[in-house]
This record gives structure tokens, C-alpha cells and sequence, in this order.
């Protein structure tokens, strides 16, 4: 134990510790709500035994588990390919260069959380209106990742979200009905989007192209989506390119509220 007795902590070592919290942090707010979160929790249990038996001298056990890690880093970014992409999304993105959204990632305390701004209850309440005649919607919701690389590829607006809003805009002769609606804070900032469609082969075959592309911009980013079948009116929800299950709106919006927090 005499390592204890000869540790030399300076300034820059207290700043090591204090950056690979963060990225911890931020790593795992990245995957959390994916299946790949177990992964990730597993690889810092592993981490952070291999440092232990390093620090306490038990030389066989480190040099089994040290390069495990190693070459589980190949595995990993193979495992990760989706939260990688996110990730260097969110780094190249417009807002994340703009001085007050940039704090916006660093800010733990004090900041109004996303649920708290958006009137959930008038979305789901249109969608529950639209349901019964059959009008197709898709909504995306931004979380950090910032949409702007799909805003312009529609008609951008700055419009409060209220209920007759949301069920004029995709009323079927409206001419904004086509495409998806993108919702920041409380505002639509954008309809007629165009999204990415995913290519995911296990996407049931009765879902149409709204299902796809709300598939494919939650696979490459953390926002949420909700779509209206325009063919059953059913609602899905989804979110890191899954479909998560619910039983009515009012869980649903238990949902929504967690996932904005």
C-alpha cells in the first residue's frame, strides 16, 4: 500500500479527473434509453476494475483485463457506430457553435428543462382529433442535437404550438400537410420537412414512408418523433430509431415528459 503514500496530486490531475467525469456524463446522457446503455455501464464496471487491480499491483488480473479493453475498443466502435454518429452530429452542428446554445450542453443546474416549455397536452390533443379522421402527421421533437441541417430543407416559420395550429397545418388541403413538422422549445420552427428515411430492414412492412423517416431521423439523432398513420390514425412514438410501446395518451405523455427532462 505504499503507492497511497506517494501520490502526488496536482492541479492538472484534479482537471484529468474533473474532464473524464464530464465525458463520462455525457457519454452516458448519449446512450442513455438505448440498448446500448448496459454496454456501456459494463465497459466502465471493466475500466474501472482493470484500474484497480493496476493501482493495488495485482499484475496477472491487470494483464488479463488491460488488453481485453484494448481490443474491445475495435468492438466498441462497431457497438457504438449509432451514438458515434450522433455524436459527431451534435459536434458539427450550427447551434452547438453558437455562444448561448453551447452552454446550453455544459449547464447542469438552473436550466428549464424541455417538458416544462412544450405544451405537450395540445399535441397530443390534436393528434387525438386528427386520429379520428384519419390525418396523417409527423411531428420531431428537438432535444440537444440541433435539427438545422433538415429545417431548411422546408418552410421555416417561428409559430407557438396551440391545438388548432398543429391540426391546421396538416389538415389534407392544407398546403403545409406534406412532410414533418419540427418543434423546438414551444415553437414549430419548420413544416414541409424532408427527413432522412431509415434503411432498416426490420421495420414491420405496413408501416409507410411517415414511419421511415421518422425511424431514420431518430437513428441519427436523440430528437423525438411521433407520427399519425394516416391509414388507421394510430399514434406511434419514437425514439433512438425504436418504437417505444405506450397504453393511451396519457401515458404517452409520461413518456414525453421523461425523455424532455
Amino acid at each position: 500500500m505504499d503507492f497511497f503514500n506517494n501520490i502526488d496530486l496536482k492541479i492538472t490531475d484534479f482537471i484529468d479527473i474533473i474532464l473524464v467525469a464530464l465525458l463520462l456524463y455525457y457519454v452516458y446522457k448519449l446512450v442513455r434509453g438505448s440498448v446500448a446503455i448496459n454496454i456501456f455501464i459494463g465497459m466502465v464496471i471493466v475500466w474501472g476494475f482493470w484500474k484497480l487491480t493496476d493501482l493495488l499491483g495485482m499484475n496477472m488480473i491487470s494483464s488479463i483485463v488491460g488488453p481485453f479493453l484494448q481490443v474491445g475498443l475495435v468492438a466498441l466502435i462497431v457497438v457504438f457506430q449509432q451514438e458515434i454518429r450522433k455524436f459527431l452530429l451534435l459536434i458539427g452542428s450550427t447551434n452547438f457553435a453558437n455562444k448561448r446554445n453551447f452552454f446550453k450542453y455544459f449547464n447542469f443546474l438552473g436550466q428549464e428543462n424541455l417538458a416544462s416549455s412544450i405544451n405537450i397536452e395540445a399535441i397530443l390533443k390534436a393528434c387525438e382529433n386528427m386520429s379520428k379522421t384519419r390525418t396523417g402527421a409527423l411531428f420531431v421533437i428537438e432535444r440537444s442535437h440541433s435539427l438545422d441541417f433538415i429545417k431548411s430543407s422546408g418552410d421555416k416559420m417561428y409559430i407557438e404550438i396551440t391545438q388548432p395550429i398543429i391540426e391546421s397545418i396538416f389538415y389534407k388541403n392544407s398546403p403545409l400537410h406534406d412532410g414533418a413538422v419540427v418543434i423546438v422549445n414551444n415553437y414549430i420552427v419548420a413544416t414541409r420537412v424532408i427527413l432522412p428515411v431509415s434503411n432498416e430492414r426490420n421495420i414491420p412492412l405496413h408501416y409507410g414512408l411517415r414511419h421511415r423517416a421518422a425511424v431514420g431521423i431518430t437513428e441519427k439523432t436523440d430528437a423525438l418523433a411521433l407520427v399519425l398513420s394516416e391509414e388507421t390514425g394510430a399514434i406511434s412514438y419514437l425514439k433512438n430509431g425504436t418504437f417505444v410501446p405506450f397504453k393511451g395518451n396519457y401515458e404517452l405523455s409520461i413518456l414525453l415528459k421523461n425523455d424532455l427532462t
